[in-house]
């Protein structure tokens, strides 16, 4: 394998972007709900497009959502999103989770979904957050673990979420993040850690089109290929192999499939 290069693996193609817009507070951060409050103040790091970001906003009026991510578009974007929806409470920056522009001591709740698992310095990210959050103050985050999703019957598409687990890896990430959030918040310094898990599930007729064509799209494009074999991690025929798995698994009557993520909540001393 060549030497790594830190890099998000998922990109912002239109297939991604797609799987995105999917997730909400209420499918992708369940867990974290009832510990909202209204007034309360909340930064939600690697906001993405904002379809998750919103509900939290809603779940914390009037109190104030700043959302960060390191992509303009995907600022501009959930900015659109707060504003079509009405939640003039919610504030969208780009910048690095890293140098957060923020006082410190000054949020209730930091939340991210599917962001430490692409982060190489996952501790100077927690350092940074753990930073702005008020003494007290909770961090709640739901990372994959690739090692626990499936397509089902799987036609030997296991080996395409191994092909992805390496990808990942080798762009500095954490594919098995979810379930070593609790010994990473222990690591950084978070007491009273509440950990558990829940799947992402595609069973429906539609679900699984649109696994399909995320998966075909996305996985299979030949931008990723070519990242992925120019590491290392796969080689073309693998690729062809993982599409035949998956459509395959598209046309048998019983499919379904799921990513599995672990979820935690902690909190600053």
């Amino acid at each position: 394998m060549t030497e790594q290069a830190p890099e998000y693996t998922m990109g912002y193609s239109e297939e991604f972007l797609q799987m995105l817009h999917r997730r909400s507070a209420q499918s992708h951060a369940a867990y974290l709900l009832p510990h909202l409050k209204p007034g309360m103040r909340l930064l939600d790091f690697g906001c993405g497009p904002g379809t998750i970001s919103v509900g939290l906003a809603r779940a914390i009026e009037p109190g104030e959502l700043h959302g960060i991510d390191m992509e303009e578009s995907q600022i501009l974007m959930a900015r659109a999103a707060a504003e079509a929806g009405g939640h003039a409470n919610a504030t969208f920056h780009v910048g690095d989770v890293t140098a957060l522009p923020f006082e410190d001591d000054s949020f209730d709740v930091a939340h991210c979904h599917a962001v430490l698992m692409h982060v190489p310095d996952t501790r100077a990210v927690l350092s940074e957050v753990k930073r702005v959050l008020k003494p007290g103050g909770m961090i709640a985050s739901r990372e994959a673990i690739i090692a626990s999703s499936f397509l089902e019957p799987d036609f030997g598409a296991k080996d395409a979420w191994v092909t992805f687990a390496k990808l990942v890896s080798a762009n500095g990430g954490h594919p098995q993040m979810g379930k070593e959030l609790k010994a990473v918040f222990i690591d950084a310094g978070f007491t009273g850690i509440r950990a558990g898990a829940s799947f992402e599930f595609f069973g429906s007729a539609e679900d699984v089109a649109f696994f399909h064509a995320f998966a075909s799209g996305w996985f299979l494009s030949p931008e990723v290929i070519e990242k992925a074999t120019t590491y290392g991690v796969a080689t073309h025929e693998e690729f062809e192999t993982a599409q035949e798995a998956l459509d395959n698994w598209q046309a048998d009557p019983g499919a379904v499939g799921a990513i599995c993520f672990g979820e935690a909540i902690a909190f600053k001393p």
